[in-house]
């Protein structure tokens, strides 16, 4: 091998480390996850899928359309073509035949999609009122009212929720300040900090109930939202995302509110509505959840207006 093919092979292998490096680990194990179904389908149907072509990911598509979402088939898209850029392979999925036939199957399918549900203030009451009515230890309630307030009041993503440090936390006269070092729209850390204020209700006040849980834990630096061993022992090891969500809907449950439509993100969404309800406009809405672009704020802002705005409040029937 001389120096000029050595070189290129470096350069190769550095590229694709930069490549991974770019991507979150929970985005790379989605990609993985997506690229492992289309690796079945390609399997059972005698297809390539690893280099594969256009043709072939415009019929699993079609294939995937029977029974999911338009989003589901755009992220499954994404992920073959950055599974093909990881591994060094060219596949083109802006090609007319996958892009023509996604605009065909929007078509047929209609582009409505229906999200999981909002976690809304009472849902909030309900949910810290059954924690309190909970016979358990004191320690772990005030961990899961603390996890469960600081998502809703910081309109946090699961994985920011879990990432906090102590050491990311100031308490300030006004209320309290989190720096959030990374998320998902900041792949490149260069970091937010949120401001959540007092409430005037201290059953429902995420700063107080915060406090109340690191004084009780003890808990001076690191991770602030920590597993249970069993005998509620209090570990050093940190929540995972997915236990924000069982967690979430454990106590929906217990609340009498059925828990099917709701999830980890209910927290964000739900403090976004709620703002939105409440009279904040869109940039300071983004300021907290760290959006980067307004679609998705300004479909909470039309949610929380549905009825506030509605034509049928001016008829007199």
């Amino acid at each position: 091998m001389n120096e000029l093919t050595t070189n290129l092979k470096l350069l190769h292998e550095a590229t694709i480390n930069n490549l991974k490096s770019s991507k979150a680990n929970n985005t790379l194990r989605a990609y993985k996850s997506d690229f492992k179904d289309f690796g079945t389908f390609c399997s059972k149907h005698g297809l390539n899928s690893l280099p594969t072509e256009p043709k072939i990911v415009s019929l699993y598509l079609t294939h995937l359309s029977k029974n999911s979402k338009i989003s589901t088939l755009r992220r499954r898209l994404v992920s073959i073509g950055m599974v093909h850029k990881l591994k060094g392979h060219y596949l083109d999925t802006k090609h007319p035949i996958i892009v023509e036939n996604l605009m065909g199957i929007r078509r047929v399918k209609g582009s409505i999609q229906k999200g999981k549900k909002p976690i809304l203030i009472n849902h909030l009451k309900l949910i810290i009122n059954s924690i309190n009515e909970q016979k358990t230890e004191e320690i772990k309630k005030l961990r899961d009212k603390s996890i469960i307030l600081i998502g809703f009041g910081g309109g946090f993503r699961r994985t920011e929720l879990i990432s906090i440090d102590f050491e990311d936390l100031e308490f300030v006269p006004e209320g309290l300040k989190i720096t959030l070092r990374k998320s998902k729209t900041d792949q490149f850390g260069e970091g937010m900090v949120k401001g959540l204020p007092y409430f005037n209700n201290e059953i429902y006040c995420p700063v107080k109930n915060l406090k109340k849980w690191l004084e009780i834990s003890k808990i001076q630096n690191g991770p602030i939202f920590r597993r249970f061993s069993k005998g509620s022992s209090l570990t050093g090891k940190r929540l995972s995302d997915q236990s924000v969500v069982l967690l979430i809907k454990e106590y929906l449950k217990l609340a009498g509110i059925e828990n099917k439509n709701f999830a980890g993100h209910s927290l964000r969404s739900g403090f976004a509505t709620v703002a939105a309800e409440f009279g904040a406009d869109e940039r300071s809405i983004m300021a907290m959840t760290g959006h980067k672009t307004t679609q998705m704020v300004r479909r909470y802002i039309k949610e929380a207006n549905l009825f506030k705005n509605n034509a049928l409040n001016k008829l007199e029937i």
